[in-house]
């Protein structure tokens, strides 16, 4: 089993089938604000749709395709993070998080970050992390730039939410550039 923890009461933790629950309360009661910006709030409208996500992250787990976490703060799910795209042939890949309205602003989501891109290098000896943010969710936005990351491109039109396109950023964190980042923070 995956966990580590990131500061005293705050640590990630493999997601698995006995966590749906919790999960599925999270997203229901973070439902309008999450759904401002990700688009795959609105079709989880029932555990059994959390029970899906978490084995299909299971499934990406066991192959070595990445993983899904949850967050969780004084032993309550307060987000969850994972990757995205991990290509380990070009040694890339992509992560993402949520997290509760009420969890926001404590630094959670940066360590979260912070614990995942350097296993991604030091672990899996990636060479490219990157993050992708809707333009306008600045709270999200916020965490790579903490983390040192380069806002590398805007993609157009790239991320259909609620029938409308929105731009996303793209922010970029090379293996050689990540260790002289962390020494700032």
């Amino acid at each position: 089993m995956f966990r580590t923890t990131i500061r005293e009461g705050v640590y990630l933790e493999l997601l698995q089938e006995r966590h749906a629950a919790h999960v599925f309360a999270l997203v229901d009661r973070e439902r309008e604000y999450l759904r401002r910006w990700l688009p795959w709030v609105d079709a989880t409208q029932s555990v059994d749709d959390s029970v899906s996500f978490i084995k299909s992250s299971l499934d990406q787990f066991a192959s070595g395709k990445g993983f899904a976490a949850g967050i969780w703060r004084d032993a309550k799910l307060c987000g969850v993070i994972g990757t995205h795209k991990l290509d380990l042939l070009n040694r890339n890949g992509e992560i993402g998080y949520w997290i509760a309205e009420s969890a926001q602003g404590k630094g959670i989501v940066t360590g979260a970050c912070q614990a995942v891109v350097t296993h991604l290098f030091d672990d899996l000896e990636l060479n490219r992390v990157t993050i992708h943010c809707a333009v306008g969710n600045e709270k999200s936005a916020a965490i790579p730039q903490r983390l040192g990351f380069t806002r590398e491109s805007v993609a157009r039109g790239a991320h259909l939410l609620h029938g409308d396109f929105l731009d996303v950023s793209i922010f970029v964190m090379l293996r050689g550039d990540w260790k002289p980042a962390q020494a700032g923070l």
